[in-house]
C-alpha cells in the first residue's frame, strides 16, 4: 500500500515477475482492511504515511480486528520511537525509502517461508508470533551486513563470524580457510572462546567434522555430551566460491547449553551462502579491478612514455581535483572517482599522431580538431568497463564549457557533469602554468586572473572561486 500509484505499480510488478507472487494493490489502509477482510493474504507491504488511513493506524485496525498478518513498513525516516511501537503493533521489519527491489523480495521471501513453516495453530499464538517476529528481524538485520560488508577480507571474515553467533545464539565460532592441497584448515576470525580456533588439525573429531562439510558441501550438525571440542553441539558449513570451498564456518554450542536445531543448521546455512556470495563477488570484482587497472595504466604509461609531459600534467591535475574536493567536502567514492580519471582524463591521446602530438609549436586549425578527438576516444577506450562510468564522463566531458562553446558535445551550465567541470578548472590551471616548447607558462597569479575573467563562461564560477580558495591556503603569500 502506498498512497503513490508508480510505487505501487513498481512493487507489484517486481513481486509477480520475480517472486512469482500473487500481489492486489491498495491507495490506503482503509481499503487494505477491506480487502483483508475479505480474502486471505499472507503478507502487507504499507508504507507509514497515507491518506485516509496511515500505515500506523493500520496497524492498530489489524490488531482490533485480531487479523495476524506479517507486516513490512517502508518509511523515509524509520525513527526509534517509531519503530519500537511498529514491532509491538505487527511490523516484522522496515524498509528505508528510496529501497532496492532485490532487497524487497529478499525479506518477502524470508518472511513466507518462515511464516509457511509454522502450523495454523502457531500462527494464530499471538506470543509465539511475536517471539518469532524478533528472530526474523535479527535475521534480516544479519543478512544486510552480510551484504554491506566492507573492507578488507578479514573484516569480512569478522563480521561473518559475528552476525553467526548473534544469529544463532551461540557460545563461539570460527571462520577457517581450507587448503585442498594438504587437507589443513586455517583460522581467519573468531568470536568467543573457541577450541576449534586453535587446534582444528590437531583433534581429530573436529578435523573430522570439517573435512565432512567440505566433503560433501553442505552443513553438519552434532551433537555430543562428552566432547569437549563438540560439547554440546556444534554447526560446520562451507563457504563456496564458484563451487570450489574456499572455507568453513564452525559455530559452536548454545549459551544456555542447548543443542542446535534443524532451524539453526538452516539460518547458519543460508548465512553462508550469502556470506560466499559477497566473497565471491567481492573477489571478482577485486580481480576485475586490478586487471582492468593494469591494463590502463599500460595505455596511460604508453601515452606517457612519447610525451613526458603528459605524466606530470596528470598527476598534477588529479591533485588538484582532489584538493577541490576536499575543500567541497566530497565523499572518499568521488574523490577516488577524480582520481582515477585524473590520471585517464588525457588517454585519448594514445590515438594521436605524434606529429601532431608533439609538435613543438602552435598548432594549425587542422592539428588542433585532431587534438580535440582526444575525449572521445579516451571515452571510448573505456565505454567496455562498467565498473568505470562515472569516470568515463569525466573523460568525455573534461574540456566541455560552462557557456556550451567547448568539446565534444558542446553541453553547458550544470548539464556538464558536476565532477568534469571541476577537473576542467584543475586541467586548464595546470596547462597554463605548465612550460611547453612552444611557450613559458604563466605566474600562478597571471593563471588565476585567467580563470577569474572566464568565470561564467568557460568555467562553473563557484567552482574557481573553491580552487582558488584553496591555491591561497597553500600560498598564502602570493
Amino acid at each position: 500500500m502506498d498512497d503513490y500509484s508508480p510505487t505501487r505499480n513498481l512493487i507489484i510488478e517486481a513481486l509477480e515477475q520475480n517472486g512469482d507472487y500473487e500481489a492486489k494493490e491498495a491507495k490506503d489502509g482503509s481499503e487494505a482492511i477491506d480487502f483483508l477482510q475479505k480474502d486471505h493474504y499472507d503478507m502487507v507491504i504499507t508504507d507509514v504515511m497515507m491518506p485516509v488511513m496511515n500505515g500506523m493506524e493500520l496497524l492498530q485496525s489489524l490488531r482490533e480486528k485480531n487479523i495476524q498478518i506479517p507486516v513490512i513498513m517502508m518509511t523515509s525516516r524509520p525513527a526509534v520511537d517509531l519503530t519500537v511501537s511498529a514491532m509491538k503493533s505487527g511490523v516484522v521489519d522496515f524498509l528505508q525509502k528510496p529501497f532496492d527491489l532485490d532487497n524487497l523480495l529478499f525479506k518477502v521471501g524470508l518472511y513466507l517461508q518462515e511464516e509457511e513453516g509454522q502450523g495454523k495453530t502457531a500462527r494464530d499464538a499471538e506470543i509465539a508470533l511475536r517471539e518469532e517476529r524478533e528472530q526474523l528481524s535479527l535475521k534480516s538485520l544479519v543478512y544486510e551486513a552480510v551484504e554491506k560488508a566492507v573492507g578488507d577480507n578479514d573484516e569480512i571474515f569478522q563480521t561473518i563470524v559475528e552476525l553467526a553467533v548473534k544469529i544463532v545464539n551461540a557460545e563461539s565460532c570460527s571462520l577457517l580457510l581450507y587448503d585442498r592441497e594438504y587437507k589443513k584448515f586455517y583460522p581467519k576470525a573468531q568470536k568467543g572462546d573457541d577450541y576449534g580456533y586453535y587446534g582444528a588439525n590437531n583433534v581429530t573429531t573436529l578435523n573430522d567434522i570439517f573435512q565432512q562439510a567440505v566433503n560433501t558441501k553442505d552443513a553438519v550438525m552434532v551433537h555430543s555430551d562428552s566432547d569437549p571440542f563438540i560439547s554440546p553441539s556444534m554447526i560446520c558449513a562451507p563457504l563456496l566460491i564458484r563451487g570450489a570451498v574456499l572455507g568453513v564456518l564452525a559455530v559452536r554450542k548454545r549459551r544456555n547449553s542447548g543443542i542446535f536445531t534443524k532451524s539453526d543448521l538452516q539460518q547458519i546455512l543460508t548465512l553462508a551462502k550469502r556470506a560466499s556470495l559477497n566473497l565471491e563477488n567481492k573477489i571478482l570484482y577485486d580481480t576485475i579491478y586490478e586487471n582492468m587497472t593494469s591494463t590502463l595504466m599500460a595505455l596511460v604509461t604508453s601515452v606517457q612514455a612519447r610525451d613526458h609531459y603528459t605524466e606530470e600534467h596528470s598527476g598534477r591535475v588529479t591533485e588538484f581535483s582532489v584538493q577541490i574536493a576536499d575543500a567541497l567536502g566530497l565523499s572518499d567514492a568521488e574523490k577516488e572517482t577524480l582520481r582515477i580519471a585524473g590520471l585517464l582524463h588525457d588517454i585519448g591521446k594514445i590515438a594521436i599522431p605524434d606529429n601532431v602530438l608533439l609538435k613543438p609549436g602552435k598548432l594549425t586549425f587542422e592539428e588542433y580538431e585532431i587534438i580535440k578527438t582526444h575525449p572521445v576516444i579516451g571515452d571510448e577506450i573505456l565505454s567496455h568497463i562498467p565498473l568505470l562510468d562515472a569516470e568515463r564522463k569525466i573523460v568525455r566531458y573534461h574540456h566541455e564549457r560552462w557557456d556550451g562553446r567547448g568539446y565534444p558535445d558542446g553541453l553547458s551550465g550544470n548539464d556538464i557533469p558536476f565532477l568534469a567541470r571541476m577537473m576542467a578548472v584543475a586541467d586548464s590551471y595546470d596547462a597554463m602554468t605548465s612550460d611547453r616548447p612552444y611557450r613559458k607558462g604563466f605566474s600562478s597569479d597571471e593563471a588565476i586572473l585567467e580563470l577569474q575573467r572566464n568565470k561564467g563562461t568557460q568555467f562553473d564560477g563557484h567552482l574557481v572561486d573553491v580552487f582558488v580558495g584553496v591555491l591561497a591556503k597553500e600560498n598564502p603569500s602570493s
